[in-house]
């Protein structure tokens, strides 16, 4: 079992940034691909960045790509989204999630963190 624990959400205004952050405790042994998901009401969970253990495999959605960066910290147990130049349509509770493989879909990930709200206004 892998405990996740987010922050660093917050209220921005648009063009602005913001850092979240995840830490992982427990088995890290299960965290070799490390995620964040976004959720607004009423609609599915979206993929938004991924990379895996050595950060060979980095991925982003093509609504993120070129604005937000993902990185992890292994010594530390931690992964980060560095989120720049935020748009509204970036407002979501966004997820730090934990997989023992490279995917996308949110059903394959076991390990999920409570979520941090992030709003942009206009």
């Amino acid at each position: 079992q892998v405990q996740l624990v987010e922050s660093g959400g917050g209220l921005v205004q648009a063009g602005e940034s913001l850092t979240l952050s995840c830490a992982a405790s427990g088995r890290t042994l299960d965290t070799s691909f490390m995620a964040w998901f976004r959720q607004v009401p009423g609609k599915n969970r979206e993929f938004v960045a991924g990379g895996s253990w050595s950060a060979s495999h980095i991925y982003y959605s093509d609504s993120v790509k070129g604005r937000f960066t993902i990185s992890r910290d292994n010594a530390k147990n931690t992964v980060s989204l560095q989120m720049n130049s935020l748009k509204p349509e970036d407002t979501a509770v966004y997820y730090c999630a934990a997989a023992m493989r490279i995917t996308f879909n949110p059903l394959d990930f076991p390990s999920w963190g409570q979520g941090t709200q992030v709003t942009v206004s206009s």
